[in-house]
C-alpha cells in the first residue's frame, strides 16, 4: 500500500514538473525564467551538499567553480577568441560554435581540476580556517576574471563576454522556439527541461553516492576525521575526491548559465553568490537531499516574489524606502525566523532511531516487559537477571 501511495506521488510530481513551464508561460516568460533560474541554483546546491552536507568541509568560495564553468561556455561558444586572436580565427574562421556535448564535459573537467587544486593545500585545515580559505580563492578567481583583458585580452575584463550561442544539440536550438503544431514552445521553456534533466541526473547520482562506500567515507569524516582515519579511510583522498565532484557540478551550472543569459561578467560571481548558496543548503536541511532542493528553489524564487511585495510598500512611503533594501530585509528576516522555529532546516535528515523504526526493524523493548535470549547465550553484561532489559540504543 505504501509503495502504491509512493508510486502515485512520484507520478503526479512528475506530471506537475512536466506542466509547470506550459502554464507560467501563459502568464508570461518572466516566471519561466524564475523557474530556470531556481533549477540552476538547485545544480548549485547539490553540488555544494557534496562537500558541505556529505564530507563537512565548510567551503565560501563554491560560486569560483561556478564561474570557471560560465567563462568555459563563454570561450567556446562566442567569437570572443576568434576576433581577439589571430591564430584562433585562422584555425575556426566561422567562429567557434561548440556543440553541448564538448562544452559540459570540458565544464565539469575543468572546474572538477580546480576544486582537487583547491583541495590540495587545504586538506589539514578544518572549520573556520577552512572557510576562510576558500573564501579567498573565490576572490582570487572573481578577481583574475576581472583583470586578464590585459596583456592578452582572455576574458575581456570587467566587460564581460557577449553574444555567447545557446544550447543546440541534434539539430534543436533551445535559443528559439519550438513549434509543435499550432502550439508553441517558447525558449525559456525548453531550457527548463534541460535543466530539470540535469538536475533529476544530479539527484540520481547524489543518492547514488550518498548511499555508497564513499558516501558513508565522507559522512564518517564529517562526523570525526581523527575516528575516520583511525578507521582505515584515506581522509585526503576522501576529500579531494569530495572537492572535485562538488565543483565538477558547479562546472555543468555555470556553462548552463552562460549558455541561457547569453552573457558573464565577473559581477555575477561575488562573494555573495557563495553566501547565498550556502544558506541554502543550511536553510533547507544540510546532507539530505529534499531539503537541499527546497532550500534551494525558496531562496532562488523568494526575491523575485518580494518584487510584488517590495513595490507596493515603496509606494506606500513615497519612495523613501528602496524597493531592492525591502526585498534583502525581508529574505533576511525569514531566514532568521526559520532558524529560530526549526534549527535543523526546513527538511532535515530523519534521525538515526526513527529512520531504522520506518524500516521495519524491531523496536526497542518497552520498559517492563521481559526479553527471551537464545538458549546457550548468556544474559548480556548491562543487564541484570529477572528484570526488565534495557533499550540498547546509542540515544538518550
Amino acid at each position: 500500500m505504501q509503495d502504491t501511495k509512493k508510486i502515485v506521488s512520484i507520478a503526479i510530481a512528475a506530471i506537475g514538473l512536466l506542466v509547470l513551464p506550459l502554464l507560467l508561460q501563459s502568464q508570461g516568460n518572466a516566471w519561466v525564467r524564475i523557474a530556470d533560474i531556481a533549477l540552476l541554483y538547485v545544480l548549485l546546491a547539490l553540488g555544494l551538499n557534496i562537500v558541505v552536507g556529505y564530507a563537512g568541509l565548510l567551503d565560501l568560495g563554491y560560486v569560483a567553480f561556478f564561474a570557471i564553468g560560465a567563462y568555459m561556455f563563454a570561450l567556446l561558444g562566442s567569437p570572443h577568441l576568434t576576433d581577439t586572436f589571430p591564430a584562433m580565427k585562422a584555425m575556426f574562421p566561422n567562429g567557434m560554435h561548440s556543440s553541448l556535448l564538448l562544452v559540459v564535459p570540458a565544464a565539469l573537467g575543468l572546474a572538477a581540476l580546480f576544486g582537487v587544486l583547491l583541495g590540495a593545500p587545504t586538506l589539514k585545515l578544518r572549520g573556520d580556517y577552512l572557510a576562510i580559505v576558500t573564501l579567498g580563492f573565490g576572490e582570487i578567481i572573481r578577481v583574475f576574471l576581472n583583470n586578464l583583458d590585459h596583456p592578452f585580452n582572455l576574458t575581456n575584463g570587467p566587460k564581460g563576454i557577449t553574444a555567447i550561442d545557446p544550447v543546440h544539440f541534434w539539430g534543436l536550438n533551445l535559443g528559439k522556439a519550438l513549434k509543435l503544431g499550432d502550439y508553441t514552445i517558447s525558449s525559456v521553456s525548453l531550457y527548463y527541461y534541460l535543466f530539470l534533466a540535469l538536475v533529476l541526473v544530479t539527484i540520481l547520482i547524489s543518492h547514488r553516492l550518498q548511499l555508497s562506500r564513499i558516501g558513508r567515507a565522507w559522512m564518517a569524516i564529517r562526523e570525526d576525521e581523527i575516528a575516520a582515519k583511525a578507521m582505515g579511510i584515506n581522509t585526503r583522498n576522501m576529500k579531494l575526491l569530495a572537492f572535485g565532484m562538488g565543483a565538477s557540478f558547479g562546472g555543468v551550472s555555470g556553462a548552463m548559465f552562460a549558455a541561457f543569459q547569453g552573457f558573464v561578467s565577473p559581477e555575477s560571481f561575488s562573494l555573495m553568490e557563495s553566501v547565498m548558496i550556502v544558506a541554502m543548503v543550511v536553510l533547507g536541511g544540510i546532507g539530505h537531499l529534499p531539503g537541499v532542493v527546497l532550500g534551494a528553489v525558496l531562496l532562488a524564487a523568494m526575491p523575485e516574489v518580494l518584487r510584488y511585495v517590495a513595490a507596493p510598500l515603496q509606494a506606500m512611503t513615497d519612495g523613501r524606502l528602496d524597493a531592492s533594501i525591502l526585498r534583502q530585509l525581508f529574505i533576511a528576516l525569514a531566514m532568521i525566523i526559520i532558524m529560530l522555529v526549526r534549527p535543523r532546516g526546513l527538511w532535515p535528515s530523519p534521525e538515526h532511531g526513527k529512520s531504522l523504526l520506518r524500516k521495519g526493524l524491531p523496536k526497542s523493548p518497552v520498559p517492563g516487559s521481559t526479553q527471551a535470549h537464545a538458549p546457550g547465550v548468556p544474559t548480556p553484561a548491562d543487564e541484570l537477571p529477572g528484570e526488565a532489559s534495557r533499550s540498547m540504543s546509542i540515544n538518550p
